[in-house]
């Protein structure tokens, strides 16, 4: 019947909230690839669970739009070249990430550390700007990179602040990174008044080792949290000074008043789902 009405059988009613299958299947290609990753057809059918034949189409529709590419002299794809432009158009097109730059580069020549500035993405948190340390050393820029909530301070500021995060966040298990990562919810959730009285959090070694952060909140002009910025610390330098403190939530205000915010910290954003 819904050939007889020109409708596509990948094509799930959108009445009741369902998806497109080919677009599903295309998205989770793509996230497969994630992590430069290089994966053949057979590899990605079978996480795919998926005959090879299908994941050749899929495949070969992303090759000709740029979204996939095939590596050279071998039988296996990796991520292709127009995710990278569609990802600086995605990131030029963040307010939080104009109107915070000034204030990011004014915090890492502050404390002479580097700044990550990021926003909920599914279970993650996006790095969507990134001011390297100021003292000329090599450095790799996180911009895109995305972290586990659970396991940054950033990801535990938008937890805090947002339960409809923290619901997505809490829907599947969490994993370690690393022998300090806190995957208990319950321990996790604990220090979350903690973090809402004095609008920071902290992490120590959970993500990456020998590595700590600090993280306060973004506001817009809802008051309600869009984003968190961070001070990253080398783990034996730490615990972060109370000058370092004041100035990620000083920074964190700023950019929050660029956005229009009329108060901070901001209100906790309530579980609308």
């Amino acid at each position: 019947m819904s050939n007889m009405l020109g409708r596509s059988p990948d094509v799930k009613g959108e009445e009741d909230g369902t998806v497109i299958q080919a677009i599903d299947r295309a998205a989770k290609v793509l996230e497969l690839l994630q992590g430069a990753r290089h994966l053949g057809i057979s590899d990605l059918a079978a996480a795919l669970d998926l005959p090879p034949s299908t994941v050749h189409g899929i495949v070969k529709s992303l090759r000709e739009h740029g979204l996939v590419a095939k590596e050279r002299g071998g039988q296996r794809y990796i991520l292709g070249p127009t995710l990278l432009r569609l990802s600086n158009v995605y990131l030029d097109t963040l307010d939080v990430r104009a109107r915070a730059m000034r204030w990011t580069q004014e915090l890492a020549r502050r404390t002479e550390l580097p700044v990550r500035l990021g926003a909920p993405h599914f279970h993650e948190v996006l790095v969507i700007h990134h001011e390297l340390r100021p003292d000329n050393s090599r450095q790799m820029l996180e911009t895109g990179v995305a972290i586990p909530a659970h396991a940054s301070a950033m990801g535990k500021v938008l937890l805090a602040w947002d339960l409809g995060f923290q619901r997505t966040v809490f829907e599947r298990p969490l994993h370690s990174l690393t022998g300090d990562t806190i995957t208990d919810i319950a321990r996790l959730t604990l220090d979350f008044a903690t973090t809402l009285e004095r609008g920071t959090a902290a992490e120590s070694d959970e993500a990456v080792l020998g590595e700590s952060s600090i993280a306060a909140p973004v506001a817009d002009a809802s008051n309600e949290i869009v984003a968190a910025v961070a001070v990253v610390i080398p783990t034996s330098q730490g615990p972060a000074t109370d000058a370092v403190l004041d100035a990620v939530r000083e920074t964190a205000r700023n950019i929050s008043r660029e956005l229009g915010a009329t108060s901070w910290p901001p209100r906790v954003a309530p579980d609308e789902d």
